[in-house]
Parts: C-alpha cells; sequence; structure tokens
C-alpha cells in the first residue's frame, strides 16, 4: 500500500484582518467584522465560540425574514461566516481557557507548533475525537469500532441488521469477499464474523484506510486486505460476494470529504456495475445496500439499480429486503414525515450469464 496522507482541516493562515473578542465585547461588531469578510479571533474561553455562533444564527434567522437579495444570502450564509471564526492551537493544545482536550490536533498537526483552525472546524475534530475514543458499539459485531477523523461510520443500524441477517439465511462459498467503500470497516468485519476467509477492502478517502489499518492491528485481524483507491482499485480478484453500500443520494456538484458517502453523481453506478460483473464468479452474489430516500427527496429521479436491472442486461435479480427505519425523536431537527416513510433495501444480484 502506498504512503497515505491525512485529509484535515484547513489551517487558516497568511495576512488576515483579524478582530480579537472576549464574552464581554460587542456581539454586533463581531457579526458585523464577519459580514465585512474579516475574522473573530476567540481570546479567553472555548465557550464564548459557541456565543458567538449562536448570535450568527440568530442574525442570519432574522435575515432571511427581511428578504435580502438571494445573492447576497448566498453570500452570507452560515457556513462561510462562521468559518471566519478562529481559534489558535499553540504545541497541539487550544489556547482558549476550558476548552476540550482533542488528540486530533497531535495526530494531524504533529510538525505544526502555532497555527490557526476555524470554529466549526474545531467542533468536528472534537465531537470525532470522542467518537474515536469511546468506540461506537454496532449491533451485528462483538467489538466496539472506532472511527478515525474524517471516515464514515453509520449512526442508524437497518441497513447494517438487514445485511447480517442476510448473510445469516443465505449458503453462498465463502472464500473470497470484497467490501466497496470500507468507511469504518462494519460491513467487512460482519463479513470476517460469517466466515468469509479473504475479503478485500477498498476506499478512496484516506482517512478510512489509515483507521482501518489501526483497526485491523488492534483487533489482531489478518484476512482483511486494505485497498486505497476508487472503486476495485487494481484488484481483479474473482468475488463469491460483493457488497457496496452506496450513497443515496444523487447531486451534480462537487463533492468533498464525506459528503461522497451521502451523494453521488450518475457515473458512479455504471462504472461500479461495468467492474462488478468482471470480478463477480459466475454463481457469485452482488449485495447493495440502498434505500427509498432517493424516491422520497427526488420523485422523477431513477432508481440507479433498477435502471440497470432493466437496461444494462448483465445481472437478474436475487432477492430484495426490506427494512423500515425506525422513527426518529421528537426532539430531532430532521424531517419527522419523510423520516416515517422511509424503508432501507438490500438488493442482491446475480449475473444474468
Amino acid at each position: 500500500m502506498p504512503n497515505i496522507k491525512a485529509q484535515r482541516p484547513e489551517i487558516i493562515q497568511g495576512e488576515l484582518e483579524v478582530l480579537a473578542f472576549s464574552r464581554h465585547d460587542d456581539l454586533e461588531e463581531a457579526i458585523e467584522v464577519l459580514l465585512s469578510g474579516k475574522y473573530v479571533l476567540i481570546l479567553d474561553f472555548y465557550s464564548t465560540g459557541l456565543l458567538l455562533l449562536n448570535e450568527l444564527k440568530a442574525y442570519l434567522r432574522w435575515e432571511e425574514k427581511q428578504k435580502f437579495q438571494e445573492e447576497r444570502s448566498k453570500r452570507r450564509n452560515f457556513r462561510e461566516l462562521s468559518h471566519r471564526i478562529i481559534l489558535e492551537v499553540s504545541h497541539q493544545r487550544l489556547r482558549v481557557k476550558k476548552a476540550p482536550k482533542i488528540g486530533w490536533l497531535k495526530i494531524l498537526y504533529p510538525e505544526q507548533k502555532e497555527f490557526a483552525l476555524s470554529f466549526p472546524d474545531i467542533q468536528g475534530l472534537n465531537s470525532a475525537w470522542q467518537w474515536y475514543e469511546k468506540g461506537i458499539q454496532i449491533p451485528t459485531l462483538p467489538h466496539k469500532i472506532h472511527p478515525w477523523y474524517g471516515s464514515y461510520f453509520p449512526t442508524r443500524f437497518e441497513h447494517i441488521i438487514l445485511f447480517d441477517e442476510y448473510l445469516k439465511a443465505n449458503q453462498m462459498q465463502k472464500e473470497n469477499a470484497f467490501d466497496l467503500g470500507v468507511g469504518s470497516g462494519v460491513l467487512s468485519f460482519q463479513l470476517q464474523n460469517h466466515g468469509f476467509k479473504n475479503i478485500q477492502s477498498s476506499d478512496q478517502n484516506p482517512n478510512a484506510i489509515i483507521g482501518m489499518v489501526e483497526e485491523l492491528k488492534r483487533l489482531n485481524i489478518s484476512n482483511i486486505e486494505l485497498l486505497y483507491g476508487d472503486l476495485f482499485v487494481e484488484s481483479a480478484v474473482q468475488q463469491d460476494l460483493i457488497v457496496f453500500n452506496p450513497p443515496w443520494l444523487p447531486t451534480k456538484g462537487n463533492i468533498e470529504n464525506l459528503d461522497t458517502a451521502i451523494y453521488y453523481h450518475e457515473e458512479l453506478f455504471p462504472r461500479f456495475f461495468e467492474q462488478a460483473f468482471d470480478r463477480l464468479k459466475p454463481d457469485g452474489q452482488l449485495v447493495l445496500l440502498f434505500s427509498n430516500l432517493l424516491k422520497l427527496t427526488h420523485p422523477n429521479e431513477k432508481h440507479p439499480i433498477e435502471e440497470e436491472l432493466e437496461n444494462g442486461r448483465r445481472y437478474i435479480k436475487h432477492a430484495l429486503l426490506k427494512k423500515p427505519v425506525a422513527q426518529a425523536s421528537k426532539k430531532t431537527k430532521r424531517n419527522l414525515k419523510r423520516r416515517e416513510q422511509e424503508i432501507v433495501e438490500l438488493w442482491s444480484l446475480k449475473r444474468s450469464t
């Protein structure tokens, strides 16, 4: 495997116009500074950054009600403005008081002694460190996973449980299997638990591969081979089972970082089906974990798996399993009606010839 460099939040550097800000300073002035394209440096407490973020959210809600011009609203969206709120890092620790200890600062920036990061990026690093340190218990696994910064991990488990039920119910050869888009390794660990001897797992996200190297060492697992790159990378191994938990929503825009686990471009599925066909044994099974979220959010968009079955002529449907998604908490900000209608899908395909 080639030497892989981790992705990390971008350091804020260069000649910047900065307002030094403490909790007793004027919040309105700080908002005006952000709106003008300048930066606000938090000086005293970590919580001061949270205070300013909340004030910024309140301002943007007010601004939206004023019906400002669309272009102006685009320039002043929350993401753009909030990333101008910055914190200083000194020797891999935040300079402000009562700040969380974030191990990623030492792991991701070993060569940097003095630098600055945006407050939202710091929040993301802090949350990721908590998940990494504490670990996450997956219902189908006997051990916790410890997702590395910037790698995908599931927060809902219906599709994971559905895949486990499928593996239990189906008799198949278990010599070789391929997990495309390994993320934090859940599907690969399921394959191993169900007796697959040789597993190849790929991901184009370097952080996922780095994290999996750690996980395999921690768990003393030697039969999972990691491949860094797009789709099947350079593997030509004939597989008894190929599993892919692809992104579920289409987009025509740019896709960055973890968004690749959520959004796909229209060429993804045709490329995948073409490459998978050449690597699937004549009696092998191709499993995709999908969702009706596509139809709920994009009713006019073609279902990529149905489209392949109708027009590709390479595969036939072997099985289609479905599982309703558990209702969201009433406290959640997600669209509750959509969540009530969501169903995860497991598609099992076989070669038609």
